[in-house]
């Protein structure tokens, strides 16, 4: 096993190149003699960068390639930033290992405010999530919202230039990439509820490659697993992807496990909003018990609304 190599596909942004990194650090950590190769590639949501995500196809465009080169045994495993992987998965691949989360939060960026609160009526506030949109747009109907698109340097670059008066990205993005330093406020989660998997890097491989999957092992973090079996599992029981604005995040308490969500419409004017909590050990019932309480209380309507809609 020690004469193994592990080929990594990834993304070839910044901040998948840093995730990819991490995880080959940490292999090289567990296993001295292993050799860990990266295997840069340009996605398809790397080149369409000025139309919305939801109008062409969603997050899953950052990962399609990356499977495609596990697939064709182009590479080994693949490591994706949890939030942009899809609710399903190519037969014969998954994720096999969740490694220890970063901040889960939102963060408000801006060259002149310290909080959204702070932005004058008209104010244009960027970011490219309805997740994100719909919850401004709901607590401050006086802003606009505006999708932005591009790697992290690419929408602070935009900022500057004075096209944004504000932005929202990942606290954990901007920690990685070492530009902390921009992060005027971090947005609590009644603030701006994090999407599902924010902040978690995770490893997608063959799931018949025993050997890779050893040698991964050691790299899972089981506490981050069960927050993101349970905000994933809500999120697979209501067939949620980039065209529907849902937020998801699970916290930890002890041996018990917290998850909030909710499901809106892109405008924020329609938002239904429910928690539940359990013990740890059972975080996908509880996230598919949540999942069918929203769905009671009419989440089900707002979905087959948004997925009727026509492309604009």
């Amino acid at each position: 096993m020690s004469e193994k190599v592990i080929r990594i596909a990834t993304r070839q942004s910044p901040l998948a190149l840093w995730q990819a990194d991490y995880v080959r650090k940490s292999l090289e950590s567990h296993h001295p003699d292993l050799q860990v190769k990266l295997v840069p590639i340009t996605t398809r949501g790397d080149t369409l960068l000025h139309t919305p995500l939801a109008k062409i196809g969603g997050k899953g465009l950052f990962v399609k390639e990356l499977e495609q080169a596990l697939l064709e045994n182009c590479a080994d495993i693949a490591v994706h930033s949890i939030k942009d992987v899809p609710i399903h998965f190519p037969a014969g691949l998954g994720l096999v290992v969740i490694c220890q989360r970063g901040d889960p939060h939102d963060a408000f960026v801006s060259k002149n405010y310290k909080h959204l609160k702070q932005l004058p009526p008209g104010s244009i506030v960027g970011t490219s999530s309805l997740r994100r949109q719909c919850q401004i747009r709901k607590k401050y109907p006086h802003l606009i919202v505006r999708d932005l698109r591009g790697n992290v340097g690419t929408r602070l670059n935009k900022l500057d230039q004075g096209a944004y008066q504000a932005i929202i990205l990942a606290v954990a993005g901007l920690q990685r990439l070492d530009l902390q330093s921009r992060i005027q406020h971090v947005m609590s989660p009644e603030e701006s509820l994090p999407a599902a998997g924010q902040g978690a890097i995770g490893i997608e491989c063959r799931l018949e490659d025993d050997v890779t999957r050893q040698l991964l092992a050691p790299l899972n973090h089981f506490p981050t697993e069960r927050r993101i079996c349970a905000e994933r599992a809500l999120n697979i029981r209501l067939e949620g992807g980039c065209q529907v604005p849902i937020g998801s995040y699970a916290e930890l308490e002890g041996d018990n496990l917290r998850l909030r969500a909710f499901v809106s419409t892109p405008d924020g004017s329609q938002m239904i909003y429910g928690e539940r909590c359990g013990l740890a050990i059972q975080a996908e019932k509880i996230g598919l018990d949540l999942a069918t309480e929203l769905i009671a209380e009419g989440a089900d309507k707002i979905l087959s609304a948004i997925y009727q809609e026509p492309p604009r």
